[in-house]
């Protein structure tokens, strides 16, 4: 259940009402009682859904989404150091010619 912040446009007393999702908000303000309370749209705490079919993971930060990044772009660069470095040592590898047949006429 998420907490609304409410602000009375009469006497100006702010609060915070923890409420359901589908409660009706609130119009009377328990300060002054008049009816000139309004709900603000404020940011809220996340909502996380819990059971199955909700994962814990999809709620991650952005600080924990980019060193992720980082490690995953880190891990594929090591492996092409590795790749690129197996090429390059068996292309260096000299390959043994076939040395020249020697003809009847040469000997």
């Amino acid at each position: 259940m998420p907490t609304y912040d409410y602000l009375c446009d009469s006497c100006g007393h702010k609060f915070d009402k923890f409420q359901s999702i589908t409660a009706r908000p609130l119009r009377r303000c328990p300060k002054c009682g008049e009816k000139q309370l309004k709900r603000l749209i404020g940011t809220g705490a996340g909502i996380i859904f819990k059971g199955s079919g909700f994962y814990e993971t999809d709620y991650r930060s952005e600080s924990y989404k980019e060193a992720k990044k980082k490690e995953e772009k880190g891990a594929a660069e090591a492996k092409d150091k590795k790749d690129t470095k197996t090429k390059t040592t068996s292309e260096a590898k000299p390959t043994k010619e076939a040395a020249p047949k020697k003809s009847p006429d040469n000997a």
